[in-house]
């Protein structure tokens, strides 16, 4: 696919790198805090198997007076099943990259619906706006700064609307909404923490069996484990019973 002849692209701007100014997930109670910096991994294309935790900080925040400083992957994953391409990474605002990668291969097309599987909304808005329209040039090296250095995990799903890359978004975080009818022709966006301890009034095998069948159906898939909203091995193993 268009996605995978470009995937060396990505490679070489998901090499591995920390933040250390107060920017993107790096903002929040930056000056509060004694860890100052926090690491973004490398993306691997790689079997499921390979998602493993890492051993360095992804998400630093000060929570009831307390700093939590949380690790998120080893590394970020594209994995492909056939046509399909799917991307495993930790903070959730990765999503617009990989979103909008897709789009300039080619792999996703403007207007779609995006279907986002989530314990929270994520629909805050950015301090700043994505600088281009959809009809720009603008290149991966843009996207991947405004995603970086921009954006946080509670706000990159407006930008992507706001551009029109979807025609809008169908949230799922309640018993009620698992029981909507899968669509098609549909991004899907999930983030392991619909699986984490304040979600379990929401039954485990419900959420497991309508979700894969969401996958079944997704055109494109990006999967976050959210290290400061759930235990990142139970994400992965939860990962891998999905796919």
């Amino acid at each position: 696919t268009g996605l995978i002849k470009n995937i060396g692209t990505l490679k070489k701007l998901y090499s591995g790198f920390e933040i250390t100014a107060p920017l993107g997930n790096n903002a929040f109670s930056f000056d509060s805090r004694e860890n100052k910096k926090i690491y973004v991994p490398a993306l691997i294309t790689a079997k499921i198997s390979a998602v493993q935790t890492g051993s360095r900080v992804a998400f630093s925040e000060i929570e009831g007076g307390q700093e939590k400083n949380r690790c998120g992957l080893k590394n970020f994953i594209h994995y492909s099943v056939g046509q399909k391409n799917i991307f495993i990474f930790d903070n959730h605002n990765h999503a617009f990259f990989f979103w909008l990668a897709g789009y300039l291969a080619g792999e996703i097309i403007p207007g779609g619906k995006l279907i986002h599987i989530d314990q929270h909304s994520d629909m805050r808005k950015p301090q700043a706006r994505f600088p281009f329209r959809l009809k720009d040039k603008f290149s991966l090296q843009d996207v991947f700064d405004y995603t970086n250095f921009v954006l946080n995990v509670g706000n990159f799903i407006q930008p992507a609307l706001d551009l029109n890359l979807f025609s809008g978004v169908e949230i799922i975080d309640s018993s009620y909404a698992f029981g909507n009818p899968v669509p098609s022709g549909f991004v899907l966006d999930i983030d392991m923490d619909i699986f984490s301890e304040d979600m379990d009034y929401i039954d485990f095998n419900l959420k497991l069996g309508k979700i894969r069948k969401y996958i079944e159906k997704a055109g494109f898939i990006t999967i976050a484990t959210s290290p400061f909203f759930m235990e990142q091995q139970k994400a992965i193993d939860i990962i891998g019973r999905l796919l």
